[in-house]
């Protein structure tokens, strides 16, 4: 299975680029494919070897650590899987690809401790593989929780866990997995035993679900009960799945797998609905639903917080002489040099639509924010846009509003939207703000 929902080969390239794949393949064609595929859909570097001999030199001659290994196990002169005993001594995760299979094949290679196996008689063998590869070393960026009050058992589930090259936690007791939780908020799955001396495992799902939903945190029930309803019970607490001991280590694995891949995407749909199509930045969906939490949460610490709104000056005049493709280009430029400028989670920065682009500021009141504002506005100055073989110099204004008390999310951008007005009537490529209205003339502000 795979974590590629929705993801294009140059974000997957970047994620995988500085990886290395071992593979380990007498057939030319097959390894000829293999190659390309894993460095052009996944970005990795891949060794090849052909045999035993070539495989010793990659691993002592050259100096690599590899991430991962793909191994045929029917090479010539590897007749008893010597292939696979050296790739495993090395402490390199392995895929085992192969021809040949049967229960007593399988025995000896889940033995071994291999991450996966996919048989070569299939109509998508090549695309299993890839899929495993991204699979796995996907999995190190994962963490999950084994909960079991019995040390054998619990041993055994982080011992399959680890062979995926997932980042596990233990806890012996409900109580400890609570505070693991709160403690790791990158937790992404907790797979828990029924039976426990504080509260069984259906209580902690239920207290599990008090703060989590299963769109941030899955829950897999596991247990030797002989109760065949308590896997129903689990589900209704908010389990998302339920494995019966004694299991077998392909199932658990595959149903592990299926809920990383959910909760990864729910996450990839979520990031694709709050993010900006075209700059990449947070959308006005994302900004007006974060925006009041954000204010709440200074409201109840007495910090202060300050709303800005940035517009790029005569933007509709660009458009008209360099038309849509100049103006966006123009948009990701800018919006590139305000995540550049601007650190998160400190501050969130959205476009609101348009050329018009929101900035919230938490910890910060209007005569900071104005010194940041005035920072942003002179760095956009400077850029310089390719459009149309010419250098398009860009200039911005922003306004800027305190939150001095509760009031509705639109009223605090309202405010700031004033002050914008405001900078742009008096000339625009300014910053407007209260403060600005108490240092400005008399007759500035008078409008004569």
């Amino acid at each position: 299975m795979s974590f590629s929902f929705d993801v294009s080969y140059h974000a997957r390239k970047t994620m995988f680029e500085s990886c290395n794949v071992l593979l380990i393949e007498d057939s030319r064609s097959i390894a000829s494919v293999l190659s390309h595929r894993l460095a052009v859909e996944l970005g990795t570097t891949v060794t090849h070897c052909a045999s035993t001999k070539a495989l010793r030199e990659a691993i002592v001659g050259r100096g690599r650590k590899y991430d991962i290994a793909v191994v045929d196990l029917n090479l010539p002169d590897s007749p008893n899987g010597e292939v696979l005993d050296m790739a495993v001594e090395q402490g390199i995760p392995v895929i085992v690809f192969t021809a040949t299979f049967n229960l007593d094949m399988r025995e000896r290679i889940v033995e071994r401790g291999v991450s996966d196996y996919i048989i070569k008689d299939n109509d998508r063998a090549l695309d299993m593989v890839v899929a495993s590869v991204e699979r796995v070393l996907s999995n190190r960026a994962v963490r999950i929780l084994v909960v079991d009050d019995v040390a054998s058992a619990r041993r055994h589930l982080v011992e399959l866990l680890t062979l995926q090259q997932f980042s596990v936690l233990e806890a012996s007791t409900g109580t400890q997995a609570l505070d693991m939780l709160r403690q790791h908020s990158d937790i992404s799955l907790v797979l828990t035993d029924y039976n426990m001396p504080d509260m069984d495992g259906y209580e902690l799902t239920r207290r599990i679900r008090r703060s989590y939903d299963s769109s941030q945190l899955r829950v897999i029930g596991i247990s030797s009960s002989s109760d065949r309803l308590l896997s129903a019970s689990f589900l209704k607490a908010g389990a998302c799945d339920f494995v019966y001991r004694p299991y077998v280590a392909e199932e658990l694995q595959c149903r592990i797998n299926q809920n990383i891949e959910t909760l990864s995407q729910i996450r990839q749909l979520r990031e694709a609905a709050f993010n900006d199509y075209l700059t990449g930045l947070y959308n006005r969906r994302y900004f007006f639903e974060q925006g009041p939490v954000l204010i709440d949460n200074c409201l109840g610490r007495h910090t202060p917080c300050s709303v800005a709104m940035l517009d790029i000056d005569h933007f509709k005049k660009l458009n008209d002489t360099y038309g849509h493709e100049g103006g966006d280009r123009v948009l990701k430029a800018v919006a590139l040099k305000l995540k550049s400028l601007l650190s998160e989670p400190a501050c969130l920065l959205g476009r609101l639509g348009g050329e018009e682009f929101g900035l919230l500021l938490p910890g910060v009141d209007s005569a900071e924010a104005t010194v940041i504002c005035e920072k942003i506005r002179h760095a956009l100055s400077e850029i310089k846009v390719a459009v149309d073989d010419k250098d398009v110099a860009i200039t911005v204004s922003i306004g800027i509003a305190e939150v001095g008390g509760r009031e509705s999310f639109d009223n605090y951008l309202n405010a700031a939207d004033q002050f914008l007005y405001l900078a742009k009537r008096y000339g625009r490529n300014q910053v407007y703000s209260d403060r600005s209205i108490v240092a400005e003339p008399v007759s500035r502000a008078s409008g004569s």
